[in-house]
């Protein structure tokens, strides 16, 4: 009798689970709140844009105009530098041997010029001699014209030594060249920015995807602005503009425009938004603003908000 009933009941219970967990399993996920607050346009008709910070002078990419294995860093991450500092040095002993050498060479081509100079002096008072000869049964004329053909033989002999002097400086001032080009220098006032080569590391010469050092102007920052081509006739460069700090929207500045890159090119920077369209190509505007305003970092992203006119009815359109 009891297992008459039970089986019924069993049955039941498994259609009743069964039921649960296919209501269970419909229900919608909750959505996950925003670690911040997205930034609002303060404008009713707006274009909206992610932002890239980056140095007044922009992100200088250091490099070396010859290969070699680095020496020495001169600088570290966070140093400020002065035009012509030296950032890193190169593996110089093979040019310094070449400059002893050049050294030597040119003391040797100075030391024939000093020997051409006495030989010239010595047929100039032989010839001397024989011109000032009046009788000239004295002197015959054959040997009166080798003094004469030893002069000018000396004379080029000269002309030949002081060139060569004129030569071996030149090949010096060529590996004095060589030598300081190993030193690898700042070409403007900055920041070091990053550091990517150590010590005994090979520096290739060329452009690389990673740079070996990046230096930038930190005096004032530049914020750079994809705007959307689909966007870019309502932009307005006497426009007001702001820009928002992203993780805290309470942080904000007004922008002012520095230029326009008058060149639309593939959109590279990105935002990590899953709805991100990487397919557009983008107006690229350049805002300055003061460093001290916001708390911000060179390649941080910000969201910025230009003003303009709402000529369709939208409200505003972002990338």
């Amino acid at each position: 009798m009891q297992i008459k009933y039970t089986l019924p009941i069993l049955a039941a219970a498994g259609f009743l689970f069964a039921s649960y967990t296919v209501v269970s399993s419909n229900k919608p996920i909750p959505i996950a709140p925003a670690v911040a607050a997205p930034a609002s346009a303060p404008f009713k008709a707006f274009i909206a844009g992610a932002g890239l910070v980056e140095p007044k002078s922009q992100n200088i990419a250091i490099g070396t105009p010859l290969p070699g294995i680095v020496k020495s860093l001169a600088v570290k991450v966070g140093d400020k530098v002065k035009a012509g500092a030296p950032l890193f040095y190169l593996d110089d002993r093979d040019t310094r041997a070449e400059l002893g050498v050049k050294l030597a060479d040119l003391a040797k081509a100075k030391a024939g010029v000093n020997e051409a100079l006495a030989a010239l002096a010595d047929t100039q008072s032989l010839s001397a001699l024989a011109e000032a000869v009046t009788d000239r049964r004295a002197i015959s004329s054959e040997e009166l014209l080798k003094r004469r053909n030893a002069l000018h033989i000396n004379t080029a002999k000269l002309d030949s030594a002081k060139a060569l002097v004129q030569q071996a400086e030149a090949a010096l001032v060529t590996t004095q060249t060589t030598l300081s080009r190993l030193s690898v220098q700042a070409p403007i006032n900055g920041e070091v920015l990053q550091v990517n080569i150590r010590p005994g590391e090979f520096a290739q010469a060329g452009a690389l995807n990673t740079p070996l050092l990046v230096l930038g102007n930190l005096d004032q920052l530049h914020v750079r602005v994809d705007i959307d081509e689909n966007d870019a006739w309502r932009f307005d460069k006497n426009s007001k503009a702001v820009a928002f700090l992203r993780g805290n929207r309470n942080f904000k500045a007004d922008l002012t425009l520095a230029y326009v890159e008058p060149y639309v090119i593939p959109k590279k920077s990105l935002t990590g938004d899953s709805t991100e369209r990487v397919d557009t190509r983008v107006l690229q505007a350049l805002y300055s603003f003061e460093r001290s305003q916001l708390p911000v970092y060179v390649g941080q992203q910000m969201d910025v908000f230009i003003e303009a006119q709402d000529y369709s009815g939208n409200n505003g359109s972002s990338l």
